[in-house]
């Protein structure tokens, strides 16, 4: 299978961004074709799934496709089935987010050929993110990334909110990213190796000096870079201002998208590349984001009770459903059978950590799909714009409702699914105490949740007026519903796809 094949669905989300671009430039005094952007979007998003699930279909290949100047390979990109669930999951993303835009871009903006297009090439660098495994393409990549996530934030130009988190998101961002390239920098005069591999093995041949001196700030650092991307405490400041400032649809793209990525590459780094470091007398990375999981849950979930926007509200959330995830990460160690590593049964780490992301995509997206119906219809973030809403929309009521069980962890939703598996892992590893925080932060949860349900079914509004959802808006709300209900109710087919997707990482512990 040759290179281009390999890269399909990034090659179909670069043909789509810059097909956009162009109808873009050709159709500036003909505005009423405008709505074909968001289909455009839509069916570039839908046909790079499809080059995704055919890929799979074919197997996962290990692909070099850089030379150094010795004539040696140097691995920069892996297409495997871990980075396949990843490259599924964007394109999903991109999907949701191009529907749910639709409006809401319409009604504030002229300039929305950019803005589908931006939004494609961010999700091009996503998949390029999770793919990484060399330093220099991890950099590369999340530069990408970083430079179209601004560019997306501060895209409302005549807004002030989003010009002002775009700024502080840059800010951060660059500082962040700084952090992490000296990191890089270390390993690498440590190691003389970019490839995670390389540097696995160049580790391994150091003397202890290095290892003991070295390899702690390095890793620290990297973590500080990833930590950034995830908003984990106390890397975290952007997130509340560009969730509130951004445009609804690009804070739902936030939300998940760049999350994910964070923690497949996180994932993919301290497993390939400080295998021999998750528990280390001298340097032990399951201790460093242990104590960054517990912190990163409980600030979250305690300034989220104080908040009166629902943007801000899910800004603190997201922190704190970031820190459930970590905990996949901690214990992603895997069970031996047989004297080779594998991931079995269904309490691991990594396949947790899967399983979890795929919940927290449905039930955020379905959440931002009626953050957006309202907003548009109230043109207020407030959670008191929420009072009333069963009379005037039980649809959106009850579905909203569920959704918010599901980031509890109630049952029968994705949510508890997803939380079931984290939680379970760390219970396996016998992490007792990280489980026992999580549990306690997620009854924490409960109040801020439950008091936008309070808001919606037991408080009167003024306004009683009927909430008109468009019907991409319904199309979005009703698949998420489904699906995040069919993750707990049918969650065998997820629990194959996030179990074959962790063997390879697993393999490389």
């Amino acid at each position: 299978m040759n290179d281009i094949l390999l890269l399909l669905p990034e090659f179909v989300l670069l043909i789509s961004a810059f097909v956009i671009f162009i109808l873009d430039l050709l159709w500036k005094k003909q505005p009423e074709k405008a709505g074909m952007f968001p289909v455009l979007a839509l069916l570039g998003s839908l046909a790079a799934f499809a080059a995704t699930i055919f890929l799979w279909m074919s197997g996962g290949i290990r692909l070099d496709i850089i030379a150094t100047d010795s004539g040696n390979q140097v691995p920069m990109l892996a297409v495997d089935q871990f980075a396949l669930f990843f490259k599924a999951y964007v394109a999903l993303t991109l999907a949701f987010v191009s529907v749910i835009a639709t409006d809401y871009i319409r009604a504030r903006t002229p300039f929305r050929g950019e803005f589908y297009a931006l939004t494609i090439m961010a999700g091009l660098a996503l998949m390029l993110v999770a793919s990484s495994v060399n330093l220099v393409m991890i950099f590369l990549a999340f530069e990408f990334l970083s430079i179209t996530s601004y560019l997306l934030t501060g895209y409302l130009r005549d807004d002030e909110l989003s010009i002002e988190a775009a700024l502080k998101y840059f800010l951060y961002g660059s500082v962040a990213s700084a952090v992490m390239l000296f990191g890089f920098s270390l390993i690498f005069g440590a190691t003389g190796s970019v490839d995670l591999v390389g540097i696995a093995q160049g580790l391994a041949k150091a003397d202890h000096t290095i290892t003991t001196f070295l390899v702690f700030p390095s890793l620290v650092l990297i973590i500080v870079g990833l930590g950034f991307k995830i908003a984990l405490v106390p890397f975290h400041q952007w997130s509340p201002e560009a969730y509130q400032g951004a445009p609804t649809p690009i804070t739902a793209f936030l939300s998940v998208g760049p999350k994910a990525a964070g923690f497949a590459l996180m994932a993919r780094i301290l497993t390939i590349a400080f295998p021999a470091f998750a528990a280390s007398a001298n340097v032990s990375w399951i201790v460093i984001l242990s104590g960054i999981a517990m912190l990163t849950m409980t600030f979250g979930n305690v300034v989220a009770l104080w908040q009166k926007d629902i943007k801000r509200l899910f800004a603190y959330s997201s922190i704190a459903q970031a820190g459930y995830m970590l905990i996949g990460v901690v214990a992603i160690a895997p069970q031996y059978v047989g004297g080779s590593p594998e991931v079995v049964g269904w309490p691991q780490g990594l396949n947790g950590l899967l399983m979890y992301l795929l919940a927290y995509l449905f039930t955020n997206i379905g959440v931002f799909a009626i953050i957006i119906a309202m907003e548009n219809k109230t043109g207020s973030t407030a959670i008191n714009s929420y009072a009333g809403l069963i009379k005037r929309s039980p649809y959106l009521a009850v579905a909203f409702l569920i959704f918010l069980l599901s980031l509890i962890g109630i049952p029968p939703t994705a949510g508890f699914i997803g939380k079931l598996f984290v939680f379970g892992a760390a219970i396996t590893q016998g992490m007792f105490v990280l489980a026992f925080v999580a549990i306690i932060n997620s009854v924490i949860s409960v109040y801020y949740y439950l008091g936008i349900s309070r808001q919606m079914f037991f408080t009167q509004s003024d306004d009683t007026s009927p909430i008109a959802v468009s019907g991409p808006l319904n199309a979005v709300v009703t698949i998420t519903l489904v699906l995040v209900l069919a993750m707990a109710l049918w969650a065998q087919p997820f629990i194959d796809w996030t179990t074959n997707s962790a063997q390879i990482i697993a393999s490389s512990f």
